[in-house]
């Protein structure tokens, strides 16, 4: 079951969605202004945006939401209009559907949007360097034994790297892998940087190879004894020394 918030002005037209959504088993939220989607949208697990709110500019609700969040959103627009499909997937949305569309195409686009937000190549256990351990299984990293609050994307953005390590990664790639979306702008893959940097407590973690992208620092792990190999990348699913990965543990 989702929590699925509908974002609409006139909530007699989604109706008939509301009513399908129910008896897909999700529950469902409603919000009739700007004001109600930015005070409720945290209690989502989807959003349904009209871009054409009465109050205020759906596209600003929409940069809003996506600043702080990252929730899988759609975007509702006029049909056949091009210039808001494009305008709302560069402020944030996932999808976008024409007002009117089809229950069935609706139903759809959300089990797609849900898919990718949530598809990521995850291997089993939890990869660990230093004092930093990452489990995929539960999406949760601990610093020296302390639990790091992470955003999904901080998360997924910090496990593509923890799991290419020595690999620079560039900005498509990371863009493609972490939000599966070409409209993302350069700035947000620096902001999550950022963020993870100041959560991690060092820059050192993340390092920055510049005019091509980032890759993972391994920041406080100690470097094997001996000389070291002049190209130390590795190719996806290896790790260099010091990284290791931990088999979860046994229930029972």
């Amino acid at each position: 079951m989702m929590r699925v918030l509908f974002v609409t002005g006139d909530g007699h037209d989604s109706l008939s969605s509301v009513r399908t959504l129910q008896r897909y088993g999700h529950k469902i939220l409603m919000a009739h202004s700007a004001q109600q989607a930015l005070a409720t949208h945290t209690q989502a697990d989807f959003i349904i945006l009209d871009l054409g709110l009465a109050d205020t500019d759906g596209l600003e609700v929409c940069r809003a939401i996506r600043q702080v969040s990252d929730t899988p959103m759609m975007a509702v627009t006029e049909r056949g209009d091009e210039l808001e499909r494009v305008l709302g997937l560069k402020a944030g949305a996932d999808d976008c559907v024409d007002r009117g569309c089809g229950i069935h195409e609706l139903v759809a686009r959300i089990e797609a949007v849900t898919r990718r937000s949530g598809a990521r190549h995850r291997p089993s256990g939890s990869i660990a360097y230093g004092p930093l351990r990452i489990d995929q299984s539960s999406r949760a990293a601990w610093l020296a034994g302390k639990p790091i609050k992470l955003t999904r994307k901080e998360f997924d953005l910090l496990l593509t790297l923890a799991s290419r390590p020595g690999v620079v990664l560039t900005r498509k790639e990371l863009m493609n892998h972490v939000w599966n979306d070409s409209w993302t702008r350069g700035r947000t893959i620096d902001t999550h940087v950022n963020s993870l940097r100041t959560k991690l407590g060092s820059n050192d973690w993340i390092v920055t190879v510049r005019g091509v992208g980032f890759r993972f620092g391994e920041c406080g792990v100690e470097p094997p004894d001996g000389p070291q190999p002049a190209n130390d990348t590795v190719q996806a699913g290896h790790h260099r020394a010091g990284a290791q990965v931990v088999p979860p543990a046994r229930v029972g």
